[in-house]
């Protein structure tokens, strides 16, 4: 994931400037950058579909290994795609040599339809990508270190960031050892992240192991289209309530941080101008931005390190798989004598629950947004912007994590059907016994169907869906904003210049960028109150009837 995170930073930091260059207009840049959700809208649940009707044991490393190489190979045509262009159009005799304006008219032209050609591959690619190793995480996964895989599927998202916008600090275009490549820094980076992407991919399938799923009774007709695109559409109308919460909650989510994702340096660039009264240079606005969201993934390395600590599971509330109530009883007054003979008097605290932690992250991230009301320095916005990588961290973690461990129990529920207990494996459920934990009114019925295993890659691409779907969305909002404030206002601080016109800069005089932040801030709040509505996931409620269970026994043993 830190490999694919530094491709995803390659196109998001450089993909609109490289874009701009190759003479390609604003509005038709615009519609390239709809590359992105438009692949997530296909790729990502259709990946997971055909994966999930595979058997093989390299069912998620196949596709793995086939989007990295689609992906370096769309990135090199995109860092290279004025000399192929150049190729094409000297071996099909366009223009009379370099000097002709005609073919250099022709290459540009050639160029710009070879860059957005690649930059929908590369889309498709990346997304096709981060959908497999998601399903890789979620079949190798065990139940109860569900939550300490997507933390750590976290943190290497964010180490990507770090070491993706780190490089927009390193001038490798100067760099010796690189000249070879040719160039500018764009190239040189495209070359240098995808040598990372292919070694963290290799040692990525190479350190770990899937294991064949067993066969269908409908097997002679898995893998055909139809029947694909028929299970993506069951799983669709067929989802569980939890998982339908829990997407539902992260299309308000991703409406607020899309806008934060794609206009966070802009909003730097726009406090520079109102703080100095000037448009700035157009390079020290983007640097100064990239060092604010460097800063920004730094901090969301730290809180992806720090928050899974009070997220943990606590082994010692858990009930031991196989052990019915009554031994369960047993088992917990076992351990508080145990616990009194070691001189312990207090309980163990329950941990903090994965939605409790999710809502407070997007209402810092409101208050983050409503801030930009009193921001008026680079320093103030630089601080901002940092503080929310504490949100980022918990938007790569948490919303995973319920969902996989909800996939989780509901494959250990089918597990234990007759018909699918084959064998006994890391899905069986972690709760031997029929309690309030195995009735919890929110996850009822997620399993009727017993003719079907729940389609863990299907359902990861669905709630893909639920984060791509709110691009949309932003693009028609914001451009309403954009439209609105920026063309209806005028400069507050005074321009050094009488002839400057204000609708002609960058920067000076525009505060769109704030109110859309703030429109993402609104629909984070609305986000954070529907966050209410998920459930707590099987191994929470068993720390919490287990933590009610040691309250009780104690206080039945004291005088």
């Amino acid at each position: 994931m830190a490999g694919a995170q530094i491709a995803w930073t390659v196109e998001l930091g450089y993909g609109t400037p490289f874009l701009l260059s190759l003479g390609i207009s604003e509005q038709v840049t615009s519609l390239v950058w709809l590359a992105g959700p438009i692949s997530g809208l296909i790729a990502q649940p259709l990946i997971g579909a055909i994966s999930d009707s595979s058997t093989s044991k390299y069912r998620r490393r196949y596709w793995v290994v086939l989007s990295t190489g689609a992906l370096v190979v769309s990135t090199l045509a995109l860092a290279y795609c004025q000399n192929i262009a150049g190729f094409f159009v000297d071996i099909f005799g366009g223009g009379a040599g370099d000097w002709d304006p005609e073919r250099t008219k022709q290459a540009a032209n050639a160029a710009i339809g070879i860059a957005v050609f690649a930059f929908y591959v590369l889309d498709f690619a990346l997304n096709a990508l981060q959908a497999s190793l998601r399903n890789l995480l979620l079949d190798i996964t065990p139940p109860d270190q569900l939550n300490a895989g997507n933390a750590w599927h976290s943190r290497m998202c964010q180490a990507g960031n770090i070491v993706g916008y780190g490089f927009g600090f390193i001038p490798l275009a100067k760099l010796p050892f690189l000249s070879f490549l040719g160039g500018d820094q764009f190239r040189k980076f495209c070359v240098v992240s995808m040598t990372i992407l292919v070694i963290t991919v290799w040692i990525t399938c190479f350190c770990h192991e899937e294991k064949s799923s067993a066969e269908r009774k409908n097997s002679q007709r898995r893998g055909k289209l139809g029947e694909i695109l028929e299970n993506i559409y069951s799983a669709i109308t067929t989802l569980p309530r939890p998982i339908r919460r829990v997407c539902l909650v992260q299309i308000f989510a991703f409406m607020g941080w899309f806008p934060f994702l794609f206009y966070s340096t802009t909003y730097v660039g726009q406090v520079m101008a109102y703080e100095t009264g000037e448009e700035p240079d157009n390079d020290l606005a983007t640097r100064t931005g990239e060092f604010a969201m460097l800063l920004y993934s730094i901090v969301a390395v730290l809180a992806g390190g720090i928050l899974p600590i009070f997220a943990r599971r606590d082994r010692r509330l858990l009930p031991v798989e196989g052990d019915d109530e009554d031994a369960q009883i047993e088992r917990f007054r076992g351990r508080l004598h145990l616990w009194r003979q070691e001189g312990i008097t207090k309980l163990p605290k329950m941990p903090w629950l994965l939605r409790d932690i999710w809502t407070a992250a997007m209402i810092l991230f409101a208050l983050l947004t409503f801030s930009t009301f009193w921001i008026s320095t680079v320093k103030q916005a630089t601080v901002a912007i940092s503080l929310v990588g504490i949100c980022w961290a918990v938007a790569c973690w948490v919303p995973f994590a319920i969902i996989m461990e909800l996939l989780k129990e509901m494959h250990a529920k089918i597990s234990h059907l007759p018909e699918a207990a084959t064998e006994v494996s890391e899905q069986d459920p972690l709760l031997g016994r029929s309690s309030e934990v195995e009735s919890d009114p929110d996850t009822e019925g997620e399993a009727s169907d017993s003719e079907t295993r729940p389609a863990g890659g299907t359902i990861l691409g669905i709630h893909n869906l639920a984060i791509v779907m709110p691009q949309f969305i932003i693009a028609i909002v914001s451009s309403v904003i954009f439209r609105i404030v920026d063309e209806s206002t005028s400069v507050v601080v005074p321009s050094p210049s009488p002839d400057l016109e204000p609708d002609h800069n960058t920067y000076l005089g525009k505060n769109g960028v704030a109110w859309v932040l703030r429109f993402g801030g609104l629909c984070a709040l609305i986000g954070a109150a529907a966050c209410r509505m998920v459930p707590p996931t099987k191994t929470e409620r068993q720390m919490r009837s287990g933590l009610a269970v040691l309250k009780e026994l104690k206080a039945e043993e004291e005088p």
